[in-house]
């Protein structure tokens, strides 16, 4: 019996050897260091390679690109066919000339105006700025929510992004491989009366004309949900990223539902307090989600930075958000959601945060 109980020992694996023959203290501290090293935590914050995927630069102020070094980010900044703020070619020059600077912090992405949308040219013209765009560098095109919100036909209907005058536009697109980032419609709350909204309260409240709940004869949530679905039916190899959760911010079983269907779409997170909401009222379903879906979603946070700022208050604010949400997403501390409530983080795998946060953006905007 000895004899068998030593040739049984000698077989073991070393780590098992070695539980055996150190003290208990030890291997125990061995197997928490090995189930740790699956998950990130604070301290490794710094030394992750990260992107943001949403972010608006309209200054040629060279700050937050000091902010993007000390914290091990890249980002892409986008420029928007607006009506306020810096115009759309001024936007776009901002982005260059940082571009040529920064290139090792940052790309961009490009757009389109639609100001002179029934000329027989803007087809043409739209396309030829477009080439010039991606020739500069530009790696994106985003549209934005003006149009379904704001441009009209010469009959006065509202133009939605699956408009056949804009298919030829996203045809041109997906045979260059170039992603489109939309950003359709607004969050639900913008449809919604004030006190049955969940975070937009103030911007609405401040700004009716844009609170379509008393426009109700613009085009509705879901119209504009149905446009941006169409859109996709039409162009089933277009690389696209829906901006903010797709606009479905308020329910992950209707993203998940637009997300099986349409391989080639992808979200960035920025509504990430509406993220939050959703685990402090189902931890292990939102934590699910991001498991299931790892591949298809993009850190972000649409962040504006402006000339008219105090570059260390907004550097300190954006490196704060920076840091709440990796604790969100890396650690299963205990946070609070403002009106709503405490809940832990999503402690999610560490190839998990890595797809997040660096991946899936590398692969879908083709940088290195």
């Amino acid at each position: 019996m000895s004899k068998f109980l030593n040739m049984r020992f000698n077989l073991m694996p070393f780590w098992l050897l070695l539980c055996f023959s150190t003290p208990r203290s030890v291997c125990c501290d061995y197997e928490v260091t090995q189930v740790v090293s699956s998950y990130y935590d604070m301290e490794d914050y710094q030394y992750v390679k990260k992107f943001d995927s949403h972010i608006h630069i309209n200054t040629y102020d060279t700050y937050f690109i000091d902010l993007v070094k000390k914290d091990n980010f890249k980002f892409l900044n986008i420029v928007d066919d607006r009506p306020f703020g810096l115009p759309m070619e001024e936007q776009e020059k901002v982005a260059i000339s940082h571009f040529e600077d920064f290139s090792d912090q940052m790309i961009f992405a490009t757009t389109f105006s639609v100001d002179d949308w029934e000329n027989d040219n803007w087809l043409s013209k739209t396309i030829s700025h477009l080439e010039n765009s991606f020739s500069k560098g530009a790696k994106a095109v985003k549209i934005w929510k003006n149009i379904g919100m704001d441009l009209r036909d010469a009959k006065g209907n509202f133009v939605m992004v699956d408009n056949p005058r804009l298919d030829l536009i996203l045809d041109f697109l997906s045979k260059k491989n170039i992603a489109v980032i939309g950003h359709n419609g607004e969050p639900r709350d913008c449809w919604l009366p004030l006190d049955e909204m969940t975070f937009s309260q103030n911007y609405y409240g401040s700004h009716p004309e844009y609170h379509m709940y008393l426009h109700p004869e613009f085009p509705s949530y879901w119209d504009q949900i149905n446009a941006r679905d169409n859109m996709l039916n039409k162009h089933p190899e277009l690389k696209f990223i829906g901006a903010h959760l797709g606009s479905m911010e308020w329910n992950l079983e209707e993203l998940a539902k637009r997300l099986d269907k349409y391989p080639n779409m992808d979200v960035d997170l920025s509504r990430i307090s509406n993220l939050q909401l959703h685990t402090i009222r189902n931890r292990e379903k939102t934590r699910n989600f991001f498991i299931k879906y790892q591949d298809r979603l993009i850190y972000a946070t649409d962040t504006s930075i402006n000339s008219s700022e105090n570059p260390e208050k907004i550097k300190n604010k954006i490196h704060n958000n920076w840091i709440e949400d990796w604790r969100f997403f890396a650690t299963d501390h205990k946070m609070n959601l403002k009106g709503h409530g405490s809940f832990r983080g999503l402690k999610l795998p560490k190839k998990v945060i890595d797809k997040i946060y660096f991946k899936n953006a590398q692969k879908k905007l083709g940088f290195s």
